[in-house]
């Protein structure tokens, strides 16, 4: 069972940037890993995804142009970097890592979870 921990959230203001990372216990390689975000009376929500041993990304359109997934296959890690941040990209961002081949929007298709990191954008 993979474990994911999230880190690199923080404050920071409109307009600025900030690079989240997921680090696995697993090769990230072998996983489709996926970001999602939950903002406060909200529920959770697509953000980005990288497929199983491949290159292949999908984004929500909100975020769309400004934010870029990616993966180290030699650190085990995914990464989400946020470009020209709203406040309306505040939230608790979680990874998760599926098994299964393709680029999924969906929570359920998601195997495994990690706690999630807080961004918080001020205007």
């Amino acid at each position: 069972q993979v474990q994911l921990v999230e880190s690199g959230g923080g404050l920071v203001q409109a307009g600025g940037s900030l690079r989240l990372s997921c680090a696995a216990s697993e090769r990230t390689f072998n996983y489709g890993m996926g970001w999602f975000r939950q903002a406060p009376g909200k529920e959770r929500e697509f953000v980005a995804t990288i497929g199983r041993g491949t290159t292949s990304t999908f984004y929500a359109d909100s975020v769309k142009g400004r934010f870029t997934i990616s993966r180290d296959n030699a650190k085990n890690t995914a990464y989400l970097q946020m470009n020209s941040l709203k406040p309306e990209d505040a939230a608790v961002y979680y990874c998760a890592a599926t098994r299964s081949w393709g680029t999924f929007t969906l929570e359920r298709v998601y195997d495994y979870w990690g706690q999630g990191t807080q961004v918080t954008v001020s205007s």
